[in-house]
Order: structure tokens, then C-alpha cells, then sequence
């Protein structure tokens, strides 16, 4: 479906009374048993679930899925939420009772992705599919690949940015961010990234200030717990990411029993934006077959 921004956008208030902003297509689906599928962004200054997700909501949708994809409080058009005070296990829980969803897939990116992992820990019931894409597991012990003594060089960037959203810092972000650089890192994506994120400068304040308790979000998954996970998985993580190195992926696939990872070539932190035809396919198969 050939899907815009304004067309798929909704609002709702939270009965915590936070006002999230999501995106929604293919709702003509909810009742056909196919499960439905939130897709969850990332942390860059800017992100939203329309500026990582706009070339798949529809395309997921087109293949017979109920799609959602919020801006998490603290992010986009949503509220923002003190960094101390975020819980986004609680805001999905309110957000699938508040829609009527006992369940669903979890499809997240970087932090997203760290969500969705913390929420299959914590709420087995209500997941039905866990999708990670560049995962990210909180501060850890040392890495073989990653840096091991501090934030990578990805993340210095986007704290950067984070402080001065202009364009030129942006234009690092976005470059950092993916492997193809001449393809993706443009004019036109870096200016509508600093555009987006000045736009909410108390969301670009509010991070900045949540640095001291542990932004983007203080609530961290149990690794002890990921083990458990029965939940069928899929890890996608791109061999290029300078963001979260592709080892957090490879710990997964060893510690999550029902799981399988896809590695991609030439790829970097943005799987669904720089092979999002690849993708879009892998997803709709696993949610399809699994």
C-alpha cells in the first residue's frame, strides 16, 4: 500500500496519562488470527516510529498483519517522560491493553530492540514473536569485538548529536549509522533528521540530562533471564554496525534456545532502512512460519 505519515498517524492517552503518538495500517487484519506486529525504534535524536520504520509499516501490513509502530515517550510526537521515570515494558502493556491486543510480535531496533528483549523476559504471555534488529544490551562485561571500556564510536556520535542536533552533527549520525553511505547518509535524510529532532528540544534536553540515569531508558533486561526466552526469535544485526557490534547478536543466538540470526554484509546499524527489502521479507517469513 502506498501508505503517508499523516494518513497512518493516531494519538492516544495512556491511562498512566502520557500521550503517545503511533502509526497503524493493516487494522482491517486484527481479527485474523495473524498476530500483530509493534514495531519499536531506536534512540537517535530525531528517531520516531515513522522515520525508521515508514519503508516497512506498509509492506508488513500488505502482507496480512494488524502494524503498529509508537514513538516511545521521550521520542517524536509523544510526551516526554524524565529519563528516571521511563518504564517501556509498562507503556507497551498499556499501549496492547489500551487496543484491545492480548498479544503481540515485537520487532525493535537498537533500544527497541533492547525493549522487546526485556519484554519477553517479563511477559512471555503476551509476545508472540521476538524480531531484534541491531540489538542492544545495556552496559555489560568487556566484549572480544566491542570497545569494552565505554560507550562505542557509534553511540559518542549520537550523544553529540544529542547535544547539538544541527546539521552537521546529524550529518555524522546518520553516516555512522549506515554502511552506504553516498545511498543513504543525504542531504535530505540528515536535514529531516535535524529538523525532527530540533523540533522537540525538550526531548533532546530530557536525554541529555538522563545521561547521569542511564538514557535512553534506566530499566535494563536481566541477562540472567534471556535464557529463558521461549518466545521464537529472530536476530538481524548488519557485520558493518559501528553502533552495537554484531557480537551482542552472536551472545543471543547462544543464549536464547528458539532463536536464529541473520548477518548481514555491507550493512550497518539500520537493517529495515539499508536492505529493507531483505528485510521486510525475512520478517513477514518469520512471523508467517513460526
Amino acid at each position: 500500500m502506498t501508505l503517508t505519515k499523516e494518513v497512518a498517524a493516531r494519538d492516544l492517552t495512556l491511562p498512566s496519562g502520557t500521550h503517545l503518538r503511533y502509526y497503524e495500517a493493516g487494522q482491517e487484519y486484527a481479527a485474523s488470527g495473524a498476530p500483530a506486529v509493534v514495531l519499536l525504534h531506536g534512540s537517535g535524536p530525531g528517531a520516531t516510529g515513522w522515520s525508521n520504520f515508514s519503508g516497512n509499516i506498509g509492506v508488513i501490513a500488505d502482507a496480512g498483519f494488524h502494524v503498529l509502530a509508537p514513538d516511545m515517550p521521550g521520542w517524536g510526537d509523544s510526551d516526554t517522560v524524565a529519563t528516571k521515570d521511563m518504564d517501556h515494558d509498562a507503556t507497551l502493556v498499556e499501549l496492547l491493553d489500551a487496543l484491545g491486543l492480548p498479544k503481540a510480535a515485537l520487532v525493535g531496533n537498537s533500544m527497541g530492540a533492547h525493549t522487546a528483549i526485556r519484554f519477553a523476559t517479563l511477559h512471555p504471555e503476551r509476545i508472540t514473536h521476538l524480531v531484534t534488529m541491531g540489538a542492544s544490551l545495556g552496559r555489560g562485561p568487556a566484549t572480544l569485538f566491542g570497545p569494552g571500556d565505554g560507550p562505542s564510536e557509534g553511540l559518542k556520535v549520537l550523544v553529540k548529536a544529542y547535544k547539538d542536533a544541527g546539521p552537521e552533527n546529524m550529518k555524522a549520525l546518520v553516516e555512522i549509522m549506515t554502511y552506504d553511505k553516498e545511498r543513504f547518509a543525504t542531504p535530505e535524510l540528515t536535514k529531516a533528521r535535524s529538523q525532527a529532532a530540533l523540533a522537540r528540544p525538550d526531548h533532546l534536553q530530557n536525554y541529555v540530562q538522563g545521561l547521569a540515569f542511564g538514557a535512553p531508558i534506566p530499566i535494563k533486561a536481566d541477562r540472567n533471564k534471556i535464557p529463558d526466552i521461549q518466545t521464537p526469535t529472530l536476530l538481524i544485526h548488519g557485520k558493518d554496525d559501528r553502533v552495537l557490534h554484531y557480537e551482542i547478536s552472536l551472545w543471543l543466538l547462544a543464549n536464547i534456545p528458539n532463536s536464529r540470526l541473520v548477518l548481514l554484509n555491507r550493512c550497518g546499524h539500520w537493517a529495515m532502512i539499508e536492505h529493507a527489502e531483505e528485510f521486510n521479507r525475512l520478517v513477514v517469513d518469520f512471523l508467517t512460519h513460526n
